[in-house]
């Protein structure tokens, strides 16, 4: 097989086994400030990504991130942290990962050379969803299958790769590929290119978020208040939005089960629950509707 760019060796770190440790980490961020711009670089093809994913929301379609190793485990991290951070069910944005469960915390050898495994753990879409591919090298045959699964089902594609040569590029409908260059230690794919990875998947599922509403300016308006923390912030965030007092912004908290919109409109139209969460839902559930009186589309 030719090696692939992931593979290269890094001429800029050769001699990081000699350098003192502050020198290692330098030299280590040097590398690390390349990522942003090559991500940068990729917005346009993020940006396309996002709206796809959101229309795929608005239609009651989910969104899947598939992946081998540490590319599996970046696109669960990102689906673990969506209903948390925005109240949606966690069926709305899965991670699955090459070799099953175990293999999040284990690594499971070969699993991502099993193309009728891919075949298989796609048969979860359906033709409203996208499916998300994530590899550095862009050639498991666990995503290649995963691929074929979801053409034949018809779901959206998208592909985030390090290596515009790699497969996944080729058969995936839509590319981004932040090709970050040679890695710190050649092959160690979790450092640049994990670190682009995690930066694309956090515009992906953040940006279709905020497309559906999912937060009013930059507020996490959907959050849910399930510890001290949170519902401090809940509280600070009634309070900004809606223009009143810690107090008032905790009472109404406390009476609508510490729903961020809801305790909003019934201290901006001085309502209580019911009619708050009848107005919300008349405005699709989303709070600039409501102040902009946007019907729902």
């Amino acid at each position: 097989m030719a090696e692939v760019i992931t593979e290269y060796r890094n001429e800029n770190t050769k001699d990081i086994d000699l350098l003192s440790t502050i020198d290692m980490v330098r030299k280590m961020n040097e590398e690390d400030l390349i990522v942003a711009k090559v991500v940068r670089d990729e917005a346009p093809n993020i940006a396309s990504a996002i709206d796809m994913i959101a229309k795929s929301f608005h239609k009651g379609g989910r969104l899947f991130y598939f992946g081998a190793g540490t590319s599996g485990r970046l696109g669960i991290l990102d689906a673990s942290e969506c209903p948390p951070t925005f109240s949606v069910e966690p069926t709305m944005v899965q991670g699955i990962i090459a070799g099953g469960p175990s293999a999040i915390i284990n690594a499971v050898e070969g699993a991502e050379d099993n193309f009728n495994e891919g075949l298989k753990d796609a048969s979860v879409l359906t033709d409203k969803d996208v499916c998300v591919v994530i590899s550095a090298s862009g050639n498991p045959k666990y995503l290649l299958g995963v691929l074929e699964k979801a053409d034949q089902i018809g779901a959206a594609t998208i592909a985030i790769t390090c290596n515009s040569k790699g497969k996944i590029a080729e058969e995936a409908g839509h590319v981004i590929c932040a090709e970050v260059g040679p890695e710190v230690i050649a092959g160690s794919s979790r450092l640049k290119a994990g670190t682009a990875q995690k930066m694309i998947l956090n515009m992906l599922s953040t940006g279709a978020m905020i497309k559906i509403g999912k937060t009013y300016e930059n507020f996490m308006i959907d959050l849910k208040a399930v510890n001290e923390k949170l519902k401090d912030r809940a509280i600070r965030i009634v309070s900004q939005i809606a223009g009143v007092s810690h107090s008032d912004a905790l009472s109404a908290l406390l009476k609508c089960n510490w729903e961020i919109k809801t305790a909003i409109i019934m201290n901006q139209m001085n309502t209580d629950v019911d009619n708050a969460r009848l107005e919300l839902k008349k405005y699709g559930g989303v709070l600039r509707r409501v102040f902009n009186k946007e019907t729902a589309v």
